[in-house]
């Protein structure tokens, strides 16, 4: 598939990280032993967030046993699940005094139980805090781990982020060891099991996909339950992975997210830059939920 020549947009150009501050989180991960999805997946705004003290961590270490085509973090076995790492997530949020905090992980098929256990234990740790922050977890699909949503759920996250990432059609070549209507319904279970929980979800443009295919996308997501949504430039972290088939546009970007926010979804990131987790908290962004289960 051949993708885009030449240099990246404007609209795309982000600075070279180097602030005080981008380095004192560096360290502060390093001497944690902490990884992020910042780093791991060559996020473009790793230095914007560090700087303002926003971190992804990503959980259950820096392997993945899958091998998706736009993703830049390492395939491989991974190394057992360590048993300290709660802890020091524990002591980096404190240290941090983060209001909200975001956990992801690799996908750990290799797991009896998808590595939902390890999630738990984070929220679990970090409920002791007081206050205690708002958490997103960021999940895979626990695909063929029964109990491992059911039990990621009831440890009662603020936010309940699996990504669908692209269009079904493109599934075979972008997301080959997934499937479009298995994520879609973890995010419905996801809100089933909890009418506390806030479900998230997120796709890349950029891959090959069509405006009607995303379009469709925006209903399943809404018909899944779905209420908060991103939507993000896809870019390839190498000329390895799958290529950038198209630059969408900002104004085209404005148009699907003010499509979403007519569609109900209740908070909504539509921009090129738009990632999952980008500065929740300098972004305003309130994670409670009123009564009739709108994100206020």
């Amino acid at each position: 598939m051949v993708g885009v020549t030449g240099r990246k947009p404007r609209w795309l150009k982000v600075p070279l990280p180097a602030s005080k501050e981008y380095l004192t989180m560096r360290g502060l991960l390093k001497k944690h032993q902490l990884n992020t999805v910042c780093s791991e997946a060559t996020c473009p705004n790793i230095g914007a967030c560090w700087q303002g003290g926003h971190a992804a961590f990503m959980i259950l270490g820096s392997v993945c046993t899958r091998n998706c085509a736009f993703c830049d973090v390492t395939t491989g076995k991974p190394l057992p699940v360590d048993p300290d790492e709660p802890e020091r997530l524990l002591r980096a949020v404190r240290i941090l005094k983060l209001k909200h905090v975001v956990i992801t992980s690799v996908d750990r098929d290799d797991l009896a139980d998808g590595g939902a256990g390890q999630f738990v234990a984070c929220l679990e740790k970090l409920a002791t805090l007081e206050p205690a922050p708002s958490v997103e977890v960021l999940t895979p699909d626990f695909r063929g781990k029964a109990g491992a949503l059911e039990r990621v759920v009831a440890a009662a996250p603020t936010i309940f982020n699996h990504n669908v990432e692209t269009v079904p059609r493109l599934y075979a070549h972008v997301r080959p060891a997934a499937d479009y209507e298995y994520s879609l319904g973890v995010l419905k279970q996801a809100a089933e099991l909890s009418d506390q929980v806030i479900t998230k979800s997120g796709i890349m443009l950029g891959l090959g996909e069509s405006r009607e295919e995303v379009e469709g996308v925006l209903r399943d997501l809404r018909e899944a339950r779905v209420q908060s949504l991103t939507i993000g430039q896809y870019l390839a972290p190498s000329s390895s992975h799958h290529p950038v088939i198209r630059y969408w546009k900002p104004e085209e970007f404005e148009e699907l997210g003010e499509l979403a926010r007519k569609m109900h979804f209740t908070q909504v990131e539509s921009h090129p830059l738009a990632r999952s987790s980008l500065k929740v908290e300098e972004r305003g962004v309130r994670v409670e939920k009123s009564e009739n289960g709108t994100i206020l």
